[in-house]
């Protein structure tokens, strides 16, 4: 007669049995996965290795392609802005590097630079928008317009614009000296520019800006260094806005332009500036800028061609 104990045992050898068998079939089966892994790893850890040579090549290929513009660039730009003269105007995040390469070139080609003036963090900080806008009307000289826009960016390019450059029917100053010094007074005390000492109006203007905006409020701070940009081109003979990489991004100054069809129709942009040859364009493209035309150049997306005269993208 079979007992209950009978029954316990029996049922307590089969849960054993089970037990042994998944443990053995767990061990075989991670052996197989660390297996397979370990393959996987060593496959991924030569792709990584191929993929950094490429990039380390790439690189290196960049590297010559801009030590060679920079190479030809005084002799690309040669004699293309002879007697003529440029105000340079430089953001907060403008590379001084990018700018010093720039002056470099406006002299290679044979302009002068007349001064120029940088615009600090605080003319973009939109919790200052209305000091601002106050200022500007506050200093706004006899005879000089300001837009029909109340953004503080086109109003600070209405009046800065005129202060800057000079009449491009007659080729006259559009503000006295006086009242160009008044203007650059308040708004070096309201911490909003630095200017240069005696920077006196040119023809034409580079607006040289850093790459992308970030963090709270980057898209309006964009869009103020933009407005002001395409104002000041409105004021005289024209203007280049250019950028580094990623200024042609939608939080950019060169971005915002490019999306707004009519300020792109006049003003030209180059999102390239932190190299030699996006440097080398923005000369190129300030004389495009005194026969009435405009493009946007550069390698981003929204570019129509790397440079004036170039076959399109």
């Amino acid at each position: 007669m079979i007992s209950l104990r009978y029954h316990v045992i029996s049922i307590a050898a089969v849960f054993l049995a089970l037990a042994v068998g998944v443990v053995l079939g767990s061990t075989t089966l991670s052996r197989t996965l660390l297996s397979g892994l370990n393959n996987e790893n060593s496959e991924l850890g030569t792709q990584v290795a191929e993929l950094e040579d490429q990039r380390n090549a790439l690189n290196a290929r960049l590297g010559d392609a801009d030590a060679f513009a920079a190479t030809i660039g005084p002799a690309a730009v040669k004699g293309s802005l002879a007697q003529r003269t440029v105000v340079l105007v430089t953001t907060a995040d403008a590379r001084p590097s990018d700018r010093d390469s720039l002056k470099g070139l406006v002299t290679n080609a044979g302009a002068t630079v007349t001064g120029e003036l940088q615009l600090t963090d605080a003319f973009a900080d939109q919790s200052r928008a209305d000091e601002l806008k106050d200022i500007v009307t506050r200093l706004l000289p006899a005879g000089v317009q300001l837009p029909t826009v109340t953004d503080p960016g086109s109003l600070a390019g209405g009046l800065l614009g005129p202060l800057m450059l000079i009449n491009k029917a007659d080729n006259k100053p559009q503000v006295t000296p006086e009242e160009s010094a008044a203007v650059l007074a308040g708004l070096t005390d309201g911490g909003f520019v630095k200017a240069s000492p005696e920077l006196k109006p040119a023809q034409l203007a580079i607006i040289l800006t850093g790459g992308a905006a970030s963090g709270d409020g980057a898209g309006d701070r964009a869009a103020t260094f933009a407005r002001f940009a395409a104002q000041v081109d409105r004021s005289g003979a024209g203007a280049v806005l250019a950028g580094s990489a990623g200024s042609a991004n939608g939080t950019g100054a060169v971005g915002v332009i490019r999306a707004d069809t009519a300020a792109s129709s006049i003003l030209s942009t180059v999102d390239n500036a932190d190299t030699s040859a996006g440097r080398i364009v923005t000369i190129l493209a300030l004389g495009e800028q005194l026969e009435g035309k405009a493009g946007r150049y550069g390698n981003a997306g929204n570019a129509q061609a790397p440079a004036p005269g170039a076959p399109a993208e």
